[in-house]
């Protein structure tokens, strides 16, 4: 049977210190790039500059020796903030890389969360982060959710993944029912059957987009600012912020958490009018 992991991620870590793991990282952040390539192939998008300070994070001066990572933020008129980064030392044991996108606010499509990494074990997560209310809009969880049940129990009931279960409140109120969070060993086949859910995941998300009907211009700002307010809190209560603060010093992580929601975004918030 799988085992159910409830230790937090940054004691994860410690416990196994010196795993190179630079191989491993190269080959999930090649998914992440794959993935990339389709979202920059369907959406029109422009780096804001606000992230150019971490593009390359070996260039911050706090940073302890082996620590690297990237982050950038894009913007567009359908799109209003995507994120594309990494985080870790991948020599090191640790290392974490995200694909996040918000949809601007005409469209009612849920947002896409995805993130790989190493904790040293394999560690994915992968949600389609809801625009609305789940519990009173059972048309919004048939349209977006049914649909993806069936690989979410999959993966259930696959033994080569442990459940991860944070120990924070919020992260699991901002998790789905259909959300996957588990860890796992190095393995070719699990490695195949994870990149095969990732574009999966992101290719029905894209064409649920496609289809998407335009949402009404009164109610486009209100579900623009809950959205921000969202991907603000996840991004603040994240609890493995302290491995940043690690890597790079408290200033730094803070300044890093403030460009991953937008919070000193330059460029205009799509409202699609």
């Amino acid at each position: 049977m799988s085992e159910r992991i409830l230790t937090p991620i940054i004691d994860l870590v410690e416990q196994n210190p010196n795993v190179d793991n630079r191989e491993m990282f190269e080959r999930l952040w090649s998914i992440l790039e794959t993935m990339r390539k389709k979202i920059d192939e369907r959406f029109t998008l422009t780096l804001d500059p606000c992230s150019n300070k971490f593009h390359d994070y070996r260039d911050i001066a706090a940073s302890k020796e082996g620590a690297e990572g990237s982050l950038k933020a894009y913007s567009g008129e359908e799109i209003d903030w995507f994120i594309h980064s990494f985080i870790g030392s991948p020599e090191s044991s640790f290392t974490n890389m995200h694909i996040t996108i918000s949809l601007g606010p005409q469209y009612l499509v849920p947002n896409f969360g995805f993130a790989l990494g190493t904790v040293p074990d394999l560690f994915m997560y992968m949600d389609y982060i809801p625009r609305v209310d789940l519990v009173s809009n059972i048309d919004y969880v048939d349209r977006y959710y049914t649909e993806v049940n069936e690989e979410f129990l999959d993966l259930q009931a696959d033994h080569r993944f442990n459940p991860f279960i944070s120990r924070d409140l919020f992260t699991r109120v901002a998790m789905t029912p259909t959300a996957v969070g588990y860890t796992a060993k190095h393995d070719l086949e699990l490695l195949d059957k994870i990149e095969r859910i990732a574009h999966s995941r992101l290719d029905r998300w894209l064409k649920w987009v496609d289809e998407a009907e335009k949402t009404p211009v009164e109610i486009r700002q209100q579900l623009s600012d809950r959205d921000q307010r969202i991907r603000r809190n996840i991004c603040v209560r994240d609890p493995a912020n302290n491995l940043a603060d690690k890597l790079f010093g408290k200033a730094n992580a803070e300044e890093m958490v403030t460009t991953l929601w937008g919070g000193n975004r330059t460029l205009p918030r799509p409202l699609g009018n």
